[in-house]
């Protein structure tokens, strides 16, 4: 239990340098901005149309007498605009990462340089930098669409619905919130997705720690947009510790990075 206490002081840490560093916090708040306007559009539309699409949905209980036809449309209206929040949740930081890569990616840079020791580079062009990021967000989008599907489904589940499946919830979006945003980190040091999700998966605990308060707090309108910029370095300080040698252990033995594919 002492890694997710862990991980929520990688967090704090994170948003302490962004303040202390007050020209590349807001250097970081611009690609959140921009993408926050797009996404509040989005469930501005979804909240107008939900009802019509979950009366679209169901044709079959227009002749249901109430209360149950309220119930069940109300109940559904709830769950879609709740499943869009929770996609929203997700996308946002890669959507936001995507826009912001050129930005983050500095910001990143700077971290490690005033944490001392090397500062890791990709050698790629831009180019490649932002197909590898628009790729790998993709695969993480898919993992994440099975996930809300599941939890959708499931959500039905009287008594469970209400109490197991918030709390699987939050955790699956902790989880790939920290994936996405370590990656700015871990992919300057030559990590393939496969590789940094099996690093995350070594420590579970830490991962959650990091990514679950971070996903609750961008439930709250706009503090996604200013929690980036210090979630991208909390981020990179956690990146440097996950691959970091052992204690006791020389640098040429700890695991060596690895080279990001040519797909």
């Amino acid at each position: 239990m002492r890694d997710l206490g862990a991980g929520f002081g990688y967090l704090a840490k994170g948003q302490r340098w962004a303040v202390r560093h007050g020209r590349w916090f807001g250097f970081g708040l611009l690609p959140g901005l921009i993408t926050l306007v797009l996404y509040a559009g989005a469930l501005v539309g979804l909240g107008h149309g939900a009802d019509d699409l979950v009366d679209w949905a169901t044709p079959f209980a227009d002749d249901w007498s109430s209360p149950w036809l309220g119930l069940l449309r109300n109940t559904l209206t709830v769950l879609v605009f709740g499943l869009g929040l929770f996609l929203a949740v997700i996308t946002f930081t890669a959507v936001t990462l995507l826009v912001g890569q050129p930005f983050y990616e500095s910001l990143s840079e700077q971290v490690d340089r005033t944490e001392g020791g090397d500062v890791p580079e990709s050698g790629l062009p831009l180019w490649r930098e932002l197909w590898i990021s628009a790729r790998d967000s993709v695969r993480i989008l898919v993992r994440v669409g099975l996930y809300s599907v599941l939890l959708f489904a499931l959500g039905f589940v009287p008594v469970l619905g209400q109490t197991v499946v918030p709390v699987l919830g939050f955790c699956v979006t902790g989880y790939f919130l920290a994936e996405e945003l370590t990656a700015v980190a871990l992919q300057r040091r030559g990590m393939v997705l496969r590789d940094r999700l099996a690093l995350l998966r070594g420590r579970r605990l830490l991962t959650l720690g990091f990514g679950v308060p971070l996903g609750l707090a961008f439930l709250v309108p706009f503090v996604a947009v200013f929690l980036m910029p210090g979630a991208v370095a909390g981020a990179t300080l956690l990146a440097r510790d996950l691959v970091a040698p052992a204690e006791g252990e020389d640098e040429d033995e700890a695991p060596t990075p690895y080279t990001l594919d040519k797909d």
